[in-house]
C-alpha cells in the first residue's frame, strides 16, 4: 500500500459520532484541536459552523454530526476538531471524541452494504471489524464532495 493510493490505507484515526465509530485516513489529518466557537458565516449551510483562524489560515469548520444527519449532540469537553487536508483545502471536522489510531490489515476493509436510495453510502470506503469494534471507514473527499468543497473554498476566500 502506498500513501498515494486513496482507496487503500493501513492506518486511520478513529472518532465517535454518537454511538458509531468512524475512521479516516491518518494521512489526511493535520492536527487535533479542542473545540472552540468558530466565527459564524451568514447564509452558510447548517453543517458549516463557521471559520477559525489557524495560525494565519482561515479554516472552515464542518460539524460531521450535522453533515451526516446524526442526532444533534451536545458540545462537551471531549468534543474536538480534526484539522484535515482535503484536496487543496484545509478544513476542520467537529466530532464527539477521538479514540485512537488503528492499523488496518489489507483484508480488514469490507465493502459497505448497498442500502436504500434514501441512504447515501457513497462516502463510505468500507466497514472494518477490529475485534469487537465495527469501524465505518469514511472517504472524506466523497463526504465533502465537489459542491461542498467549492462552497468551503468560497467561505475560506470570503473570510
Amino acid at each position: 500500500m502506498t500513501a498515494a493510493s486513496s482507496s487503500n490505507f493501513s492506518e486511520c484515526l478513529t472518532f465517535r459520532l454518537g454511538e458509531e465509530e468512524y475512521g479516516i485516513d491518518i494521512l489526511r489529518v493535520q492536527e487535533i484541536r479542542s473545540y472552540e466557537q468558530p466565527t459564524r458565516i451568514a447564509h452558510a449551510p447548517s453543517y458549516i459552523k463557521g471559520v477559525i483562524d489557524l495560525r494565519g489560515v482561515i479554516v472552515p469548520i464542518v460539524d460531521l454530526r450535522l453533515k451526516l444527519h446524526c442526532e444533534q449532540a451536545e458540545y462537551t469537553p471531549f468534543t474536538v476538531v480534526i484539522i484535515l487536508n482535503v484536496g487543496t483545502t484545509v478544513l476542520g471536522a467537529v466530532v464527539d471524541a477521538v479514540a485512537d489510531v488503528v492499523r488496518l490489515p489489507p483484508d480488514a476493509l469490507k465493502p459497505a452494504p448497498q442500502l436504500q436510495a434514501h441512504v447515501d453510502s457513497a462516502f463510505i470506503k468500507g466497514i472494518a471489524k477490529l475485534g469487537e469494534r465495527m469501524l465505518i471507514v469514511v472517504d472524506i473527499e466523497s463526504l465533502l464532495g465537489s459542491a461542498d468543497m467549492g462552497l468551503l473554498r468560497a467561505v475560506s476566500d470570503a473570510a
